[in-house]
């Protein structure tokens, strides 16, 4: 089955709490107006279709290009307000604190788990196994979402009584720890499930190798998260932890007996669950192409705009569009223009190495970054492929038949446009899902190439990672990976030169991961496997959950940051831009239009006009690794009128208990 199935649990409207302003309202949950519930979830084909109505619920399963927008790695065309001062601020009800998609699967496993012990489900036993599977599968998903913007979040495994002092009781928040243990567990538990090749054949549903790469990323976040915050209030027992001040969390343990057990026990989770992915599916080829005509052909860069992904073995789960179904999207139409004006930095082109395996600064083959093509050259492949230069063709056949996209590359990057559109932010943009060269393919959100969900190149990084933190040395299957994940990059295999070439210091110009609690890295190693995180994973939106477990944006409650592009001052294209009587204005008025050139060389895209709220970099506030807590929650969890003290939930570190208020610090 495709994902695009239209199978409607059609569950009641349930509210962004667990508890609302009427008990019955969240208890209230209704199958199909056609089946009555003696009869619901009785057949394999129903659990099946109730566990791919979730499937819209993975990570960049909607079609939009998860870009890394508000990250050193891009910028688009409004700044972020978790880098700015005041804009950020507690809600008055919603926000993260949500419980309606863990009510649908409770329900389900609530319903399903006593009939399939009972053997009172009919149809195919590997396919009703698979269907349960998934739906752990779904309840882990919904939690590391949680876990990653929260930390700390109630565990409920079933459906709830109407009685509002058990649902009050069941607000208690568990420790972060306690949540990513029942991650683990519910991964353990769609792995125990679901089939070891996806039932459909073409890998457009679920198997065991995605509930692996999955557990590996959940316990590695968490692993790294407890050592970067320990001791601190963002952890459980650490000073000034909230979550202290509530009764039932006063005698906290960890499971392991304290928090370095712990992180030890994560990431022996992580690195098994990973070698069990990256052991058994091999890396797709690079062969350096950069297809501009019919018979050219690159499967590393066809990989990510394929009609059928199920071919590609790094691919462990993908999403298949279909335009007959109505079911499209738009990555055709701004890979084939600007990327909605989401911009690459600076920073980011900067972080990757040259062929020779070492970083631009202390390479022969660094021609200087004075045009597109000259800082390109020689580089790491995973940006030389995907970045776009003038005068490259992105679309060479059918042309004029679609409405959208450009056919060859513009000689200069549109950077004063209005529209996201045509905006090149930064001067930076990418063509990485833009692969398929026929214009007819390129009609505003008509497009329906497959969408990757999941690939083995993770697990390859993860293992590697996780292994490092765990041993502080290499391990023969890191070595392995890492040279594999090289290798396909077209650059030097050999990591240890990178490693020795490394200046961290030169690094953390430009590169927010050289920093982990407010202090420079002193580690080689350890940075460069962030960096070849950092560069695997261009526009696929893993950038800003690595930045929050690494602890990685301290630094800038010290010293700002400037959001770069490209080099637009005292450059090749300076001129060129005259030449084009491109009316560049840069006095910071409403009317500028370019950042100044005794401001940077660079274009700095926040630093146009003084009005911007980053007109003076981007800064940062502790409080915004985790998300607040809405007001409404403290409120309908109260039994004393609201007051928070007498609510179980409590509000994350540095952030206020007051509706719109920023953070505290």
């Amino acid at each position: 089955m495709k994902f695009s199935i239209k199978y409607k649990t059609a569950l009641c409207l349930i509210t962004t709490s667990l508890l609302t302003y009427s008990c019955k309202d969240i208890l209230d949950i209704t199958p199909p107006s056609s089946i009555i519930p003696e009869v619901y979830l009785n057949d394999e084909s129903q659990l099946s279709a109730y566990a791919l109505t979730r499937y819209s619920n993975l990570p960049n399963s909607d079609g939009a290009i998860p870009y890394d927008d508000g990250t050193d790695n891009a910028a688009g065309m409004g700044y972020s307000s978790l880098f700015t001062d005041g804009d950020y601020k507690v809600g008055e009800g919603g926000g993260s604190w949500d419980f309606s998609e863990i009510y649908e699967i409770n329900y389900f496993l609530s319903d399903v788990l006593p009939k399939y012990k009972a053997g009172k489900i009919q149809g195919d036993k590997s396919l009703i196994d698979h269907a349960i599977g998934e739906m752990y599968f779904f309840r882990a998903l919904e939690y590391y979402n949680r876990l990653v913007l929260l930390g700390d979040f109630p565990i409920v495994k079933t459906t709830l009584k109407d009685d509002l002092p058990a649902l009050i009781e069941k607000s208690k928040r568990a420790p972060r720890s306690e949540v990513a243990r029942f991650i683990v567990s519910d991964l353990d538990s769609a792995f125990f499930y679901m089939k070891e090749v996806a039932p459909d054949g073409k890998k457009n549903r679920m198997s065991k190798s995605v509930a692996q790469l999955m557990k590996s990323r959940v316990a590695l976040y968490e692993a790294t998260w407890l050592k970067n915050f320990k001791g601190t209030a963002f952890v459980p027992n650490g000073e000034g932890w909230p979550g202290a001040t509530k009764d039932y969390n006063k005698n906290y343990q960890y499971p392991s007996g304290n928090i370095d057990s712990e992180i030890k026990w994560l990431l022996g989770q992580a690195m098994e669950s990973a070698d069990y992915v990256a052991s058994r599916f091999q890396l797709v080829n690079n062969n350096g192409v950069i297809s501009q005509d019919n018979g050219q052909a690159n499967p590393y860069v066809d990989m990510f705009g394929a009609d059928d992904m199920s071919s590609y073995n790094e691919i462990l789960l993908w999403r298949d569009f279909d335009k007959g179904l109505g079911v499209q999207h738009n990555r055709l139409v701004n890979g084939g223009t600007s990327n909605q004006g989401v911009g690459i930095t600076r920073g980011y082109v900067q972080s990757f190495v040259m062929k020779d395996g070492l970083p631009y600064y202390a390479s022969n083959l660094y021609k200087g970054d004075n045009h597109h093509s000259k800082i390109m050259e020689n580089r790491d492949d995973r940006i030389r492929l995907f970045l776009k230069i003038g005068g490259q063709r992105i679309i060479w056949n059918n042309i004029g038949q679609g409405t959208h996209g450009v056919p060859v590359e513009p000689l200069l990057p549109n950077i004063i446009d209005g529209s996201p559109m045509f905006r090149y932010n930064t001067g930076f943009t990418s063509r990485k899902y833009s692969t398929i060269g026929d214009h007819a393919r390129y009609n505003n959100g008509q497009g329906d190439t497959g969408i990757p969900i999941f690939r083995a190149a993770e697990a390859y990084l993860n293992y590697i990672e996780a292994s490092y933190e765990l041993n502080n040395s290499i391990d023969g299957k890191a070595d392995q990976y890492w040279r594999a994940i090289r290798q396909r990059a077209n650059i030097d295999p050999d990591y240890n030169k990178t490693v020795q070439a490394t200046n961290i210091a030169k690094e953390a110009e430009l590169d927010w991961a050289a920093y982990s609690a407010g202090k420079m890295l002193s580690d080689k190693i350890l940075y460069n496997i962030r960096r070849e995180r950092r560069n695997e994973f261009l526009y696929e939106g893993f950038r800003l959950n690595d930045l929050r477990r690494w602890r990685s944006m301290d630094q800038l409650i010290a010293k700002k940051y400037h959001i770069e592009g490209f080099k637009l001052w005292n450059s090749d294209y300076s001129q060129k831009y005259i030449d084009a009587k491109y009316n560049f204005v840069y006095d910071g008025s409403s009317n500028a239009n370019v950042s100044a050139p005794n401001k940077s060389d660079y274009l700095r895209p926040y630093e146009i006009m003084s009005t911007n709220r980053a007109f003076e970099g981007y800064g940062w506030h502790m409080a915004h690794y985790l998300n607040p807590i809405a007001i409404q929650h403290f409120n309908i969890t109260s039994t004393n009128g609201g007051e928070y003290g007498d609510s179980p939930v409590y509000q994350n570190p540095y952030w206020p208990v007051v509706a719109g208020q920023p953070a505290i610090q």
